[in-house]
């Protein structure tokens, strides 16, 4: 079983921008997707911001980052996020995190297939801390 647990930083606007001052701080590789590649944006300002940006380090860093589009809310101070993510293998196990993560708390949006072909799900457990759930799809 490898699920990894990591931080997600969230920005307005500047995503781009910070995780690219990441990557020379840390190295490694970075991916970016906008909300654009994914013809995931309801406003067509938001269309070039990053939806997902990962960092993957030489040393075993990883480090997500996106922008928060302008119809979400957006609170400097709470943003950040903590990401469960694994593979199809690792389903159950992210299945079980998932319905004990949102016992007593809040379901943002429901675990269910993703439009990059990923099972991806948020909520809010009930400290107030928000999860992202990602279970990556069967390879083509």
């Amino acid at each position: 079983m490898t699920v990894t647990l990591n931080p997600y930083l969230s920005f307005r606007g500047n995503a781009r921008e910070a995780i690219t001052f990441y990557k020379s701080v840390f190295g490694g590789e970075l991916a970016i997707s906008t909300f654009d590649d994914y013809h995931a944006s309801q406003d067509p300002s938001d269309a070039n911001l990053v939806m997902h940006s990962m960092l993957t380090g030489d040393n075993g860093l990883t480090l997500m980052a996106s922008d928060t589009p302008r119809p979400r809310e957006y609170n400097p101070g709470d943003n950040i996020s903590m990401s469960l993510s694994g593979a199809t293998s690792d389903e159950p196990v992210l299945r079980g995190y998932w319905d004990k993560l949102i016992d007593g708390g809040t379901v943002t949006m429901p675990l269910e297939k993703a439009v990059w072909g990923d099972t991806f799900g948020m909520c809010v457990d009930k400290f107030g801390i928000a999860w992202l759930v990602n279970i990556a799809g069967a390879p083509s």
